[in-house]
Order: structure tokens, then sequence, then C-alpha cells
């Protein structure tokens, strides 16, 4: 492998009513959704935006920004799927990833293996090299904001 690349991405999203809860591409059980333009999957986002930054290609607002009415209520998971094919164009491959949600409710720990495997699947790497982790508020924070930092490492594709 030549020189590994990192990305950091960043992203958060209020809560609303009448929306699914989509998290790395999963929609999990809860009364409230996130607001945002596109599906606003908030760990989506994050790693996408950690991922293509590695790579050096623009950012997700960038490449599909939420003035674009094309991309109102958007399948975050369609935007990773193009987010990996510049990824490969650019000669690269996703080594691993690691996402902290900052999130209150609900509890991650009952989803946490299956965010793993939706991340490991879209981003064409094994579980083994995805970690998701979650962090309440503790009170400190507001609790109708999720935010979510994730990491990516990146290196050359083996031609």
């Amino acid at each position: 492998m030549s020189e590994p690349r990192i990305g950091l991405g960043y992203d958060r999203h209020r809560r609303a009513a009448d929306r699914p809860l989509r998290l790395g591409g999963l929609t999990l059980a809860h009364e409230n959704g996130l607001l945002g333009h596109s599906d606003a999957d908030a760990l989506l986002h994050a790693v996408i935006d950690a991922v293509l930054g590695a790579a050096g290609q623009d950012d997700l607002g960038t490449l599909f920004p939420d003035t674009d009415p094309r991309y109102a209520g958007a399948d975050s998971t369609e935007l990773a799927r193009v987010a990996m094919d510049l990824v490969k164009r650019a000669g690269f491959r996703v080594l691993s990833l690691d996402a902290v949600l900052v999130i209150d409710r609900p509890k991650i720990a009952p989803h946490r293996a299956a965010l793993r495997t939706s991340l490991s699947t879209l981003f064409e790497l094994p579980v083994d090299r995805v970690n998701v982790k979650a962090k309440t508020t503790e009170g400190s924070g507001d609790p109708e904001l999720v935010e979510v930092t994730a990491v990516a490492l990146l290196g050359t594709r083996a031609h």
C-alpha cells in the first residue's frame, strides 16, 4: 500500500416529527426522524464526507447540494454508492471506518451490529474494520440534535 490517507467527516441534524429515522442506511424504529433535504442520515453523511475527503474529492454538500430539488428526500445509500464510485475512480479503497454518534435516543447498542454490517457493505470492507460508537449528551447538550463524527482510512487499490 502506498501512503494511507485519512478523512474526517461531521454531520448533525435536528429531530423532525413524521419522518423515519435513518442512520447508517437503516431505518430505526423511533417516533422522530431527522430534518434534512435528503433522508437526513447523519451517520452516512459523516462517513461519506470522511471517505470523500480522504480520496481528495469534493464534499457531500458540493456533490449533492441541498439547493438542488433532485436530492430532495434522496436515499443516502445511493449517495454512498456514488461516493464509492468516485473513490474507486480516484484509485483508492476504504481500509477502515470509525464513527461516533452523539444521540440520546434511541439507544444505539441494540442496532450497533446492523449499523456496522450496513456500513461494511456500502463501503466494501470487512465488518471488523468498521466501528460505530454512541454517546449521549449526559444532559449537557441539545437532545433534539444528532451529531456524528467519522474517520476513514483509505489506501490505493491493488492493480
